[in-house]
């Protein structure tokens, strides 16, 4: 992943209308970006978002989420209905709900 951001200075701040999002294929991937931020002076919140110890959004969006969400009707809802519950997406959670069984 290569990004690129400039410095507003004290004039213009940070806000959760931006935010950086990082599709994973899988959960040690979901886990190891999660725990970078976290571990580094961030903090966690909820559906998959946590902040990096500069104030900055990030969203760490499992594909298998992203993948239910479009499938819309039932699978969408349970997939939400699910992630609503988390702070780091389970994908193992996900995909339980997906298929409409309880975790």
């Amino acid at each position: 992943m290569r990004s690129a951001a400039g410095n507003g200075g004290n004039i213009f701040k940070h806000s959760e209308a931006f935010s950086f999002q990082i599709a994973t294929d899988d959960q040690a991937e979901t886990d190891r970006y999660w725990n970078a931020i976290i571990d580094n002076g961030g903090a966690a919140s909820a559906c998959g978002w946590c902040k990096d110890k500069w104030g900055l959004s990030w969203q760490i969006t499992p594909r298998v989420l992203t993948n239910a969400m479009v499938q819309g009707g039932d699978v969408a809802k349970r997939a939400f209905d699910a992630m609503m519950k988390m702070q780091k997406i389970d994908i193992a959670g996900i995909e339980a709900a997906v298929r409409g069984a309880a975790r």
